[in-house]
């Protein structure tokens, strides 16, 4: 007997009250978007649950990629059959000999209680008869089991499931609109692109290069990094490029050192609102987190985010380093943004950057040279690059 579903259920949607069925139809359209890959799947939404129909598709494979979908609480592979007592019993044995663990439990629920027995007596009977079928060693637990198999009796079949596989939880990606990422390659960035797209906002990014003192490993680093968020979304993220050498220079020049890093930072605000702005990013999304660096002082944050109106979203600002490290280990960016590779704004770093920076300091030294044209000059060669399967093939990105 082959597993030939796999169900799969919404958790936090649930609470959505009117506006459930938009999340639910989201979600169906992006883990179509996310299982693309699989040609033979068809998907049966309901209203507190979604089929995923394998026709023959490899379940381990699909289990993979679903657990990469924001929105999805849960899963488990699942087979269906009439509503014959003895297939359901084969079907239960099949799971508990295919899984490791010697301890199981069997949880029947019955909607259709028009089905003989109780639940109860029916966890008896399949218990009774994989005790006299299996060829492991095996005893039931109740508390703790190792294998859990769920038997639902339905009106239009019999459903039993396999272990709950935990999902990602959060949100569809999209109900709550586009956001625009300053990803730099550090640790903090592609983390705060992960917590963003969980709460189902969805993303571009923004990348500040500065060529020469940035090279193209740099680059590299930063496309990887946003080919590895793409899993979490539809599969496609588009970064927009921006060469900020002539204005990060112009900035040295014009700044005192110790406000060069505040500057530059307000310059960085200023580009990346007019892109949001150009492509519908209703806020901006950063890696910042409390006191981590000198421009992340409450100070600077209130000194550079002045020279903006779009909301601002640091979803890690008060995690501390080791709990935003955890959290790109467990997405697999730690080991990407930790190559030796510097970006625009490790490669200039003042040697005492002001902590507690003046606003009216940083506009003085901003008056001192013309940056509005710089800035829309960023804008307008601003290069777009879309992160997909395909984007190693492109040799014209790196």
């Amino acid at each position: 007997m082959e597993a030939n579903y796999i169900l799969v259920r919404f958790g936090e949607l649930t609470t959505k009250g009117k506006n459930r069925k938009l999340f639910t139809n989201r979600l169906l359209k992006n883990t179509k978007e996310i299982l693309a890959e699989f040609n033979h799947l068809t998907y049966d939404l309901q209203h507190d649950r979604m089929y995923v129909v394998l026709n023959g598709t490899d379940h381990e494979a699909v289990c993979t990629k679903l657990k990469t979908v924001f929105g999805i609480y849960s899963f488990s592979v699942a087979y269906k059959m009439e509503k014959n007592l003895e297939l359901a019993k084969q079907a239960v044995l099949q799971i508990i000999e295919n899984n490791d663990g010697n301890t199981f439990k069997i949880n029947t629920k019955r909607s259709d209680k028009n089905f003989p027995g109780s639940s109860q007596e029916i966890n008896r009977e399949i218990a009774g008869y994989v005790f006299h079928h299996t060829t492991k060693e095996i005893k039931v637990d109740v508390h703790a089991p190792a294998i859990l198999v769920t038997v639902e009796i339905r009106y239009d079949a019999i459903y039993v499931m396999d272990n709950i596989i935990k999902g990602a939880g959060g949100y569809p990606v999209g109900v709550g609109g586009k956001a625009l990422l300053m990803m730099s390659g550090g640790i903090d960035s592609p983390v705060a692109g992960y917590l963003t797209l969980k709460r189902g906002v969805d993303i571009e990014c923004i990348h500040f290069a500065a060529p020469p003192y940035t090279n193209e490993l740099a680059r590299e680093k930063v496309f990887d990094l946003v080919d590895k968020l793409r899993h979490y979304t539809h599969g496609s993220i588009r970064v927009h490029v921006i060469n900020f050498t002539k204005l990060q220079l112009a900035v040295y020049d014009n700044c005192d050192e110790s406000y060069a890093m505040t500057v530059m930072r307000r310059m960085m605000y200023r580009i990346s609102e007019k892109i949001a702005n150009k492509n519908n990013c209703l806020a901006l999304v950063n890696g910042e987190s409390i006191g981590q660096v000198a421009s992340q002082t409450l100070n600077s944050m209130q000194v550079i985010n002045e020279v903006v109106k779009i909301p601002v979203l640091r979803p890690v600002l008060c995690l501390d380093k080791l709990e935003i490290i955890d959290i790109a280990d467990r997405i697999d960016t730690y080991e990407i943004s930790i190559r030796p590779h510097e970006d625009c704004c490790t490669i200039f770093t003042p040697k005492a950057p002001a902590t507690k920076p003046k606003l009216y300091k940083a506009e003085i030294f901003e008056s001192g040279f013309d940056f509005e044209t710089l800035i829309d000059e960023c804008v307008e060669t601003a290069e777009i690059i879309t992160v997909d399967h395909n984007y190693k093939k492109n040799d014209d990105i790196f």
